[in-house]
């Protein structure tokens, strides 16, 4: 049976999820009928709505045209933050100094998705922070002429899997409905994916991401462009150059002006 303070944190985690209109959530080992007891009770739909659904307030377009009130978006961001803090869902729980939710702002056109915080990320709760963070923060503004804080930075996971290593599709799958939350409430017009694991997530889709890259997809009727990880780059710094084209064909498709040449990006 799990503690007080798992069990609450499970609780909460799950009417919020039931409150988003997610039905069934996966649960990683055997557990006993307690557990499937709390997922029962806590996840069963009672009155469901919509992430985008608001009542008041300035509002602002969402890729897909309905109106967001900003203060309710941010309202809302920070209730999905309080509740990946509580998460006590997977394993990761165990061994994470702190969740790693987000960066920038919510009401942008362009998010971008990577796969998991490292240890620079699991110190201050802040994604891509670290060497291959501070690659994707040139990317961003020298190659995309833009500030990072104009765009939002999130992952797939939100807690560092031990070691960096990659992430387990059972820990994806539990995570999914926060990251589903936050493309929701952020709605923006493209979604740029950072390496193999947020492309496939994004994609449903086991192709490479050698194979997924420059190529538009959709996720929700949201185009999405696949690209590699900064970490990634680091390794292979030749690649610089197709990462680049790919942030290019982001701003041709917003509209946006495009730097002349890539300057920090390469």
């Amino acid at each position: 049976m799990p503690s007080d303070d798992r069990r609450s944190a499970l609780i909460g985690a799950l009417r919020y999820f039931r409150d988003l209109g997610v039905e069934e959530v996966l649960r990683p080992g055997p557990g006993g009928s307690d557990d499937a007891g709390l997922a029962a009770s806590a996840a069963s739909p009672a009155s469901a709505r919509p992430v985008e659904e608001t009542s008041s307030g300035p509002g602002r377009e969402t890729a897909g045209g309905d109106a967001v009130p900003a203060a309710a978006t941010a309202s809302d961001l920070a209730a999905v933050r309080a509740a990946v803090a509580a998460c006590q869902l997977c394993r990761l729980a165990q061994t994470r100094t702190q969740t790693v939710f987000s960066d920038g702002t919510g009401k942008t056109r362009i998010m971008f998705v990577g796969e998991a915080p490292g240890a620079d990320e699991d110190a201050t709760g802040v994604p891509f922070v670290g060497r291959a963070g501070q690659l994707l923060t040139k990317m961003i503004e020298g190659g995309m002429g833009l500030s990072r804080q104009d765009v939002y930075i999130a992952n797939v996971l939100k807690c560092r899997p031990p070691g960096n290593r990659n992430p387990e599709p059972d820990e994806i799958a539990l995570c999914r409905p926060y990251l589903e939350a936050q493309v929701g409430l952020v709605a923006p017009a493209a979604l740029v994916a950072l390496g193999k694991f947020a492309a496939q997530f994004l994609l449903e889709t086991e192709e490479p991401i050698s194979r997924l890259r420059g190529r538009w997809g959709s996720y929700r009727g949201i185009p999405v462009m696949p690209t590699y990880h900064p970490s990634f780059l680091l390794r292979q710094p030749e690649r610089k150059k197709e990462a680049w084209e790919d942030l290019l064909k982001v701003l041709e498709r917003l509209g946006l002006p495009s730097p002349r040449r890539p300057g920090g990006a390469t």
